[in-house]
């Protein structure tokens, strides 16, 4: 039973609160529900037809507001009322479970379109769910799907879930650099793994994962695998390389040019002077899972 003071004053106000299980049930009950509904949307290629209610729609989110009033100033507004709106690129199960947030604020996921999810929920400026996609990618991450995850934050600008698919990578690199979603990384997405120091692999086998990643993109984009991967190879680190790899290195790169011969000649410069060169000294830095070889002596402590 509720309590009230003794002292209050008589008709003073207060906000009371009822309960909140059965105001969600009634809003969750008109998700995609055809009764009472004013809008409608055609989703995905399978042409789904779902139901909505535009004064919830437009009081949740500032992108559908935007696009009813656009519609109600069109001079043949009431003929434009009637008319769906068509969100082709958008499968239906996605666009359901932006309507379950948007009705309930609360969102099933599954691993199939979480990431989908958290795409939506940026395009729509729903911060709420972006956070909710975010939390539930990280606690879900699998080999299979940490690059997906990892390419998604890095084109959304998703510094939160960039920084948890990485510390991931970085636990299980060796088993990551072998999946499919490791060799359809953009370079950015590429880039943000080689920049760690924290990657449990040697760097031979890094080496041959990027000439692999190489390869596909360079078949993807039709752009010879020497420009499509100068970014990516700068941060590979040939000082670590014994000079016998070294050697193994040049007889490959050969056959592909994957590496500047500047960049070879470089780490073969150390292994003649063993001296580290001032300007990129994180490239003599030896990462996580670094093997030892006798000239790493010369070498900074490895990362922790």
């Amino acid at each position: 039973m509720a309590q009230y003071s003794a002292t209050a004053k008589p008709g003073a106000s207060a906000s009371l609160q009822g309960n909140s299980s059965c105001f969600t049930a009634a809003f969750r009950g008109l998700i995609n529900n055809p009764h009472f509904s004013d809008v409608t949307f055609v989703v995905g290629k399978e042409r789904q037809v779902v139901h909505g209610h535009r004064c919830v729609l437009a009081c949740r989110c500032k992108v559908f507001h935007g696009m009813f009033s656009q519609q109600l100033q069109s001079d043949e507004a009431s003929q434009e009322l009637r008319v769906p709106f068509v969100l082709a690129d958008m499968h239906p199960e996605v666009f359901l479970a932006v309507m379950e947030f948007l009705y309930t604020n609360s969102v099933t996921l599954n691993s199939v379109i979480a990431l989908e999810v958290l795409t939506s929920a940026v395009e729509y400026g729903l911060d709420d769910l972006r956070k909710l996609c975010v939390e539930y990618i990280s606690r879900t991450l699998t080999v299979e799907l940490a690059c997906e995850a990892l390419q998604a934050a890095v084109t959304y600008g998703q510094s939160d879930l960039r920084q948890r698919c990485l510390a991931f990578i970085e636990r299980f690199t060796r088993e990551i650099i072998k999946t499919q979603s490791f060799r359809e990384l953009s370079d950015l997405g590429l880039l943000s793994i080689l920049q760690s120091n924290r990657l449990a692999i040697d760097e031979v086998p890094l080496i041959q994962a990027v000439r692999e990643w190489a390869h596909v993109s360079s078949a993807v984009l039709d752009i010879p695998i020497s420009v499509v991967a100068a970014d990516a190879v700068r941060e590979l680190r040939l000082f670590l390389l014994s000079p016998e790899e070294l050697t193994t290195l040049e007889r490959e790169n050969r056959k592909d040019e994957l590496i500047p011969e500047s960049h070879i000649a470089q780490a073969w410069k150390f292994h003649a002077l063993k001296k580290i060169s001032e300007p990129q000294p994180h490239l003599f830095h030896r990462r996580k899972g670094t093997l030892q070889r006798e000239h790493h002596r010369y070498l900074e402590p490895p990362s922790k």
